[in-house]
């Protein structure tokens, strides 16, 4: 299992300098207010986890892998947990430098504010891959990329359809109640789904060929 973590983040290492580089750039954009640094480089972990399947399909990893007792379980496994890893030290990351840009600029610090933007943005991220991985196991990155492109658009064009015909208000209003519990609420709901988007990549990689 280790071994196969560190096979993740070794692919993940070739593209550490871009990650660096867009820690340096988008921390002086952030601190001009030109971006928002706590969302940006969470967004890029998503596209560098997504490459590890690229190199992943180019090497013919996964016929490799599963020759291994319980290789197909264990390769599933490894891929969430690498994943994790990454996102919790890159929020963490994230979350000193905006802690560091917020001092310079206003000369305090909100541990409340930060930790809150800490928990959006990386309960925001989880969802993402949580969608992301199980298509990918199921149709390839190849067309999965199509997919959830066409999906994105499509549902966003589905949206501004039914929001000309259908009233939000009555929605939003009791939406408004939950305000003072998505602090406690968004964490369950990112747990679970990501449990859900596991057991579901697992069963879909459990069965099929390479």
């Amino acid at each position: 299992m280790k071994g196969l973590i560190k096979k993740d983040f070794l692919l993940v290492k070739s593209n550490i300098k871009v990650l660096v580089i867009l820690f340096i750039v988008c921390g002086f954009m952030s601190f001009n207010g030109e971006m928002n640094l706590s969302f940006a480089l969470p967004f890029m972990s998503v596209v560098i986890m997504i490459s590890t399947f690229g190199y992943d399909a180019y090497n013919k990893w996964d016929a490799y892998v599963i020759a291994f007792p319980d290789g197909r379980k264990n390769n599933i496994k490894s891929k969430y947990i690498a994943t994790i890893m990454l996102l919790l030290m890159i929020t963490i990351g994230v979350s000193i430098i905006t802690a560091i840009i917020t001092y310079i600029k206003d000369n305090t610090l909100d541990f409340g504010a930060i930790l809150e933007m800490a928990l959006a943005m990386l309960s925001t991220t989880i969802i993402m891959q949580s969608i992301m991985y199980p298509i990918i196991y199921k149709f390839g990155l190849e067309k999965a990329r199509i997919g959830i492109f066409v999906g994105v658009f499509g549902l966003g064009f589905l949206a501004s359809l039914i929001s000309k015909f259908v009233d939000f208000n009555p929605i939003i209003q009791h939406l408004d109640m939950l305000n003072n519990y998505w602090i406690f609420i968004l964490p369950i709901a990112t747990i679970l789904l990501l449990y859900i988007s596991y057991k579901i990549s697992e069963k879909v990689y459990k069965n099929k060929e390479f």
